[in-house]
């Protein structure tokens, strides 16, 4: 993890689906093939409590304090999800609440991706998406819908020769 005295630049990547083994996380893991940039997994966000306005106060629970370190020292952050019930999953807008009042958000540079399982899926899980990371003030560097019929992955957990791909890495390459 870098510290905040540490010259490394690194993009958080932060899965909306709480499962390790979810598409999106694969998704995000195969991200490390087409940038130069460390990746820091935000970790489990289901692991947050419930946000609740009148309990964001200090002393914050340990797993608030640790999003919210990742985020502020974050270059940059890489937003993948799913879309349940047409939205964003509830552990994402959770997890999402709790920058309201610390503000890390303010200004980060951010990639959007919903990755589900084919069109039109998540259109409105990315309006969603985006409509609150400007309510957060983040700066949204592109966004793009995928879906798992048209990506493929390698043996190696790579994301397969395509023009998905290619966006990607373009897309990440406006990260900075």
């Amino acid at each position: 993890m870098t510290t905040s005295g540490d010259t490394e630049r690194f993009y958080l990547t932060v899965s909306g689906s709480p499962h390790p083994l979810s598409a999106n996380s694969r998704l995000l893991a195969s991200l490390a093939h087409l940038t130069e940039h460390a990746l820091v997994s935000a970790g489990n966000i289901a692991d947050l409590p419930v946000f609740q306005p009148d309990r964001d106060r200090s002393p914050w629970p340990a797993t608030v304090t640790e999003w919210r370190d990742k985020w502020r020292q974050a270059s940059s952050v890489i937003l993948c999800t799913p879309a349940y019930l047409h939205t964003i999953p509830a552990v994402l807008k959770n997890a999402l609440e709790w920058l309201t009042s610390s503000g890390e958000a303010a200004g980060k540079p951010v990639l959007l991706l919903t990755f589900t399982p084919a069109p039109p899926r998540g259109e409105r899980a990315m309006r969603t998406l985006q409509w609150t990371l400007q309510a957060l003030d983040a700066r949204i560097v592109a966004t793009m819908p995928l879906y798992q019929n048209e990506v493929g992955f390698t043996d190696g957990g790579d994301i397969a020769d395509s023009a998905e791909r290619e966006v990607l890495t373009e897309a990440l390459n406006l990260l900075g």
